[in-house]
């Protein structure tokens, strides 16, 4: 079989796109389509943030079908879906939703997580699982099922991660990923699997979660069904991927101790490790450890809000721009802002979540413009980036030479300059911008046996690598300024 005639078929659900990827084993995109995305009211909670399945699965039927038009269906050797992590959903023996999915924004998650020391001391549980106690993790999730609709487990054969949702509608069985099962919060890290001690401690059964599965795994095939729906021919293979997170590390083609910076609605700065280490000294730091893509490695991670910031912001200051005119826009007006010349300092943490009491602009004047902010609130994400690489050099006991830069973030080369700056080491860029797309079809290549390992069929990617040099002129500049962000951060306002 030719290695050049296979193309895997991506599913990427995202908190604001959702694309379905036709991908060759050169990675290059051969037919792609994407639809916004984004969550519903729960009708059953005041306040309540949903994903609405049905409307995100017939959005992916839709695009997959345009997909599957422009390319040569009889060479898809696979099909996998990706996407954010802890979210799922109970579901009954057909398979069908005992609740929506709980999105990861709603707000009823806080005041779970505040009390969470009920069952289990929050170190124990970050020293077995490796997690940061985020608001949003799934075993929130679990203890408010537990406490205000018990009848929802009662009920349920058993509780599907997102990529396993959308897998089984086209046919596959009812496993679930361990990259999921890895942000959940209830894993043991060491043991890629869920932990007995954390479960017990919440009440519930492993059984409940049913098999796990590995990425690249084979489960199931496109029944007449899922054929149906997505212009997929039937019988075509169906393969585990999971966490985007995972897949876009993966798909940069780092190497162990390689910092890479997904960024996203969330950044996330990860490094693919062989060592981790979860006390309590990581859990004061706020780093998170998750399992990699692959056996026996660990990422080691610190992620803040990144692009969801600037989501905000361009929908109250540029509410009638859209799309690339929006972004050409924004950047545009930024460029023109020298460093240090807005006199602005951001807090950027402007997702409330129980951890943070929101963000911050200070200095704003009567002449403070759209460009200036704009810069700013991109400067303040890239000082968030300078803290959690000193965060992660730590942890991982390493020094950074240079930083790899994936995901829509990455495509903004007025942020990515400013990431070189204010960091002081160089930004690689690959050509291959879709890299959680990419890293996901990686691993159905090789569970389709087109390649003998994950590691082959990376080896087969030319990634056509960018520098981004820092410019030596702005570091003292972003120096002061970065001091200021931290003094704004504990609550020092600079004047």
């Amino acid at each position: 079989m030719s290695k050049e005639n296979g193309i895997a078929i991506v599913f990427d659900c995202g908190a604001t796109n959702i694309r379905v990827v036709a991908m060759d084993t050169k990675g290059e995109i051969l037919a792609s389509h994407s639809l916004p995305n984004s969550t519903d009211k729960d009708s059953a909670y005041d306040g309540g943030r949903i994903w609405d399945l049905n409307k995100i699965w017939d959005k992916f039927c839709k695009a997959s079908k345009e997909v599957v038009s422009k390319i040569d269906s009889s060479l898809i050797k696979g099909v996998t879906v990706t996407t954010f992590g802890v979210d799922g959903a109970f579901v009954d023996e057909k398979g069908e939703l005992l609740y929506p999915v709980i999105s990861w924004q709603c707000p009823r998650l806080q005041s779970v997580m505040q009390r969470i020391d009920s069952y289990m001391p929050v170190e124990k549980l970050y020293n077995i699982s490796g997690v940061y106690p985020f608001a949003f993790n799934t075993i929130s999730k679990m203890l408010w099922f537990k406490e205000f609709r018990p009848d929802v487990i009662d009920q349920s054969e058993r509780f599907l991660f997102m990529p396993s949702l959308l897998l089984t509608k086209m046919g596959a069985e009812q496993v679930n990923d361990t990259t999921m099962i890895g942000t959940s919060m209830m894993a043991d890290i060491e043991k890629r699997s869920f932990s007995n001690k954390i479960l017990d401690s919440l009440g519930l059964s492993e059984t409940l979660f049913g098999s796990m599965g590995e990425p690249g795994d084979h489960v199931g095939n496109v029944d007449k069904r899922g054929s149906v729906a997505t212009g997929i021919p039937e019988g075509v293979p169906l393969f585990l991927a999971g966490h985007d997170t995972q897949f876009a590390i993966y798909g940069s083609g780092a190497d162990l101790n390689q910092p890479v910076l997904s960024s996203g609605t969330w950044e996330i700065l990860m490094v693919r490790s062989k060592d981790y280490s979860s006390t309590t000294n990581e859990l004061e730091r706020g780093i998170t450890t998750e399992v990699d893509s692959e056996k026996g490695i660990f990422n080691i991670g610190h992620n803040w809000l990144g692009s969801g910031v600037l989501e905000w912001f361009s929908r109250n200051f540029y509410p009638k721009l859209e799309g690339d005119e929006l972004y050409e826009t924004m950047i545009k007006e930024a460029e023109v802002v020298s460093p240090g010349s807005h006199n602005l300092t951001v807090n950027p943490d402007f997702l409330i979540d129980g951890s943070s009491s929101g963000g911050v602009i200070s200095g704003l004047t009567m002449h403070s413009s759209r460009g200036e902010i704009y810069r700013a609130l991109l400067e303040s994400l890239v000082f968030s980036l300078r803290e959690s690489i000193e965060i992660v050099q730590k942890a991982g006991k390493f020094n950074i030479d240079k930083i790899i830069c994936v995901g829509g973030g990455s495509k903004n080369m007025l942020w990515n300059q400013i990431r070189a700056d204010v960091c002081n080491v160089p930004v690689k860029l690959i050509k291959q911008k879709e890299t959680t797309v990419l890293g996901a079809a990686l691993f159905v290549f090789y569970g389709a046996g087109l390649f003998a390992s994950t590691q082959l069929a990376r080896d087969n990617i030319n990634f056509e690598e960018t520098i981004i040099e820092p410019a030596k002129d702005n570091f003292d500049i972003y120096n002061t300024l970065f001091n200021n962000y931290k003094k704004l951060k504990k609550g020092v306002i600079s004047k």
